[in-house]
């Protein structure tokens, strides 16, 4: 069976003169992603790896390039979920740490707990082997930059980039993983949508898998990733699915954002009610799409 992955780099606006080094940022990771695929690994592994490039890559809001809390620091959401079986694992307002979906990951292979935050979360990091690194490591000009105009009341607290997450399908499971850095100027210990099951991130063998992104605070209220899984299972395609998922998070409680998805047999879909969400799908029989 063909095998495929979808991503996205955040919804929002981002500029026009930028919009297609942010596309090719997210093909990036479509391809590693099916390298992974094409070698054998599984949804879970090319779900991974598709954000830990995205995470790497300095023109989004996860990982390097992270927006900057109240406080001009980091603070990091990430979650990681397995279709078979619905196995989760998350982080949330965790510090500064390289790749924080790797640390969702280890969290979910543990098994003891589903999600960690803040200081327990990198204590647990810390514990399994990864290395807390110093905010500045993570910290971009633009990230730095847009923090003083939001603070300078010249700009709105959101992040053109924004949150990124992936979703694949190995053949037989999907799995979906979103990481970011939040909002702009947020209040130390805020928590958004990414790290929470059903409202930013879900993945279920027998529906599908989703990523969501976009204002936080609303996509929590309506649960956006289950509106689309709910849809799915109701026999929807994808594309329906996350249309319908972004029709409620905008009639329910004004919100905007995005989603992206997969179906249970790899086939994509993708919303968005923002200026821009930046995508990229591809599949191991060579089929390829992109866009903003």
């Amino acid at each position: 069976m063909t095998r495929s992955v979808i991503v996205h780099g955040g919804a929002g606006s981002v500029a026009p003169a930028r919009r297609a080094e942010h596309v090719a940022g997210c093909e990036r990771a479509v391809a590693a992603a099916l390298a992974v695929l094409h070698g054998g690994g599984s949804a879970l592994d090319a779900a991974q790896r598709a954000v830990e490039v995205l995470e790497d890559d300095p023109l989004f809001n996860a990982g390097r390039g992270a927006c900057l809390h109240e406080d001009g620091g980091v603070e990091l959401d990430a979650a990681l979920m397995d279709g078979d079986g619905l196995r989760y694992g998350a982080v949330c307002a965790m510090p500064a740490v390289r790749h924080p979906i790797a640390v969702a990951r280890a969290v979910m292979e543990d098994g003891r707990h589903a999600l960690y935050a803040a200081e327990g979360a990198m204590r647990f990091a810390e514990s399994r082997g990864f290395e807390r690194v110093p905010d500045e490591a993570l910290i971009t000009d633009a990230a730095r930059l847009r923090w003083e105009a939001v603070r300078a009341g010249r700009a709105e607290s959101g992040w053109a980039g924004g949150t990124v997450g992936a979703v694949a399908f190995d053949g037989a499971h999907v799995a979906a993983a979103t990481s970011t850095g939040g909002m702009t100027d947020k209040r130390r210990g805020r928590v958004g949508d990414t790290p929470l099951p059903g409202a930013g991130t879900y993945a279920d063998d027998l529906a599908g898998g989703v990523s969501a992104t976009g204002h936080g605070e609303k996509i929590l209220r309506v649960g956006v990733s289950f509106q689309v899984i709910a849809a799915l299972r109701g026999g929807a395609d994808a594309m329906a699915a996350a249309a319908a998922a972004i029709a409620v998070l905008a009639s329910r409680v004004g919100g905007t954002g995005g989603v992206i998805a997969l179906d249970r047999e790899g086939r994509p879909g993708r919303a968005n009610n923002t200026e821009t969400m930046t995508w990229a799908w591809g599949s191991t029989d060579g089929a390829r799409g992109s866009g903003w």
